[in-house]
């Protein structure tokens, strides 16, 4: 299954995403509000997984490809959140694009596209978004897409050593009234 917008394309992953989507994991500004950076072996463990819940799920994080061109710029799509965060259970959107990538605008695209698909054909009632207090780039696309923030849902994530990568702010949506 495809999710197509104007310069888009969110699809499944394909053995040629891996080598991209490895070096992007290895960037440390890509990786600056994520943790450590991540190995070929597990990049590579993390699309296999993406593309499980795919199949599985029928949604799930879909590579991104710039229609264009076809180059693979990132991932995009919903994740069921871990049941150590507050918000366990909770259906999430979700972006990660490659340096080159940023500024073009094609997250808040992807984002918008996949929370037209959360609405609509799957008929979430509720979408979060979760990210690092200081990541102020994703908390944007978050305002962009029209999430909410309640700053009494903020959290200090467990797994997280103590330091500013720990604080987490939580953004919600609910499909529009028709």
């Amino acid at each position: 299954m495809e999710i197509g917008t104007a310069r888009l394309v969110l699809r499944g992953w394909r053995p040629s995403d891996l080598e991209p989507w490895a070096a992007m994991n290895a960037d440390p500004e890509v990786r600056r509000y994520l943790g450590p950076l991540l190995t070929p072996g597990q990049a590579e463990a993390w699309v296999l997984n993406f593309q499980d819940d795919l199949d599985r799920r029928g949604f799930g994080f879909w590579a991104m490809e710039v229609r264009a061109s076809g180059a693979f710029v990132g991932f995009t799509g919903l994740g069921i959140l871990d049941d150590e965060m507050p918000v366990a259970g909770s259906v999430e959107v979700a972006w990660r694009l490659a340096r080159p990538a940023w500024g073009y605008g094609y997250a808040t695209e992807a984002a918008r596209a996949v929370l037209e698909y959360a609405f609509g054909p799957l008929g979430l009632p509720e979408i979060v978004a979760v990210t690092m207090a200081g990541n102020l780039r994703s908390r944007a696309v978050m305002e962009r897409i029209g999430m909410a923030r309640d700053p009494a849902e903020d959290f200090d994530d467990p797994d997280v050593e103590e330091g500013p990568l720990r604080r987490h702010v939580v953004y919600r949506k609910r499909p529009d009234p028709r």
